[in-house]
């Protein structure tokens, strides 16, 4: 199963242990202590290992690793390459979303090496579970699996909603994890960024940071600069002086199963 330490995959943890869904592996591709919400891998450290391990579940951490053996991040690519490889999805100028690699580099190929070197190929196809729920059916993608891997969505095939998941959760007495999503992702709501801004300054510090590296490059090559919400404006000025922006309830969601789960 693809774990992503939020409530959908959690509580696909809580049902394999219960038997409901018959996964005993749980696969966690750490985009980077640096770059994922801190208190989702502080959950997924202190309540969801711990409850696995006690289930008889595997549940490992993964991260991505260079040539040289050294773990990658998403930040520190960004930040030692000073914005030339943005990885990360922006929007532009004119408010169309640009391009990313994020998912595929630091989700999809760290989980597949792991697949194949467990044994997963095109002839022994793993059987992978999306952590997407009915309300997100949208999302449903089984044509993009790799070779070595059939993608499944257990969630929707029991008619669950991400509504259903904090009731499942709790029966196991956990408590509920954070939302899952990296400091400097641009699919979140314009009231979540002013939370983090009020409530977490480091984390809103370290999305400022990425944000100016990536236009400072944007203005040495002549380019217009890129920005992390739709509103078109630095995101360090949104909320300067305690100004509040209209909450816009924005579209919000990855187009995929691999994040936000």
């Amino acid at each position: 199963f693809s774990f992503g330490g939020g409530w959908q995959s959690t509580a696909a943890l809580v049902l394999a242990a219960q038997g409901v869904i018959d996964f005993r592996l749980f696969l966690f591709a750490n985009v980077g202590d640096d770059s994922e919400n801190p208190d989702t891998i502080r959950y997924v450290h202190e309540h969801a290992m711990p409850y696995a391990a006690a289930h008889g579940i595997e549940l490992v951490e993964l991260w991505r690793t260079t040539k040289e053996g050294q773990t990658e991040t998403i930040y520190r690519r960004i930040m030692d390459s000073e914005g030339r490889r943005q990885t990360i999805p922006v929007y532009l100028s004119n408010g169309m979303p640009g391009g990313r690699s994020c998912t595929v580099d630091f989700k999809i190929a760290v989980t597949g090496l792991e697949l194949q070197r467990r044994g997963a190929s095109p002839k022994n196809r793993a059987t992978v579970g999306m952590g997407i729920s009915l309300d997100e059916i949208g999302r449903m993608k089984p044509s993009s699996a790799k070779p070595y891997e059939e993608l499944v969505y257990p969630l929707i095939d029991l008619r669950l909603r991400r509504s259903d998941c904090p009731s499942i959760i709790r029966s196991a007495g956990l408590p509920m994890p954070p939302k899952s999503s990296c400091d400097f992702c641009p699919i979140r709501k314009l009231g979540e960024w002013q939370d983090m801004h009020e409530n977490q300054p480091e984390r809103w510090a370290r999305a400022c940071r990425v944000e100016d590296t990536l236009n400072a490059e944007n203005a040495r090559k002549g380019r217009p600069p890129v920005y992390l919400t739709r509103v078109g404006r630095p995101l360090r000025d949104l909320f300067k002086g305690g100004s509040q922006l209209a909450l816009v309830d924005e579209d919000e969601g990855c187009d995929n199963g691999w994040c936000m789960t």
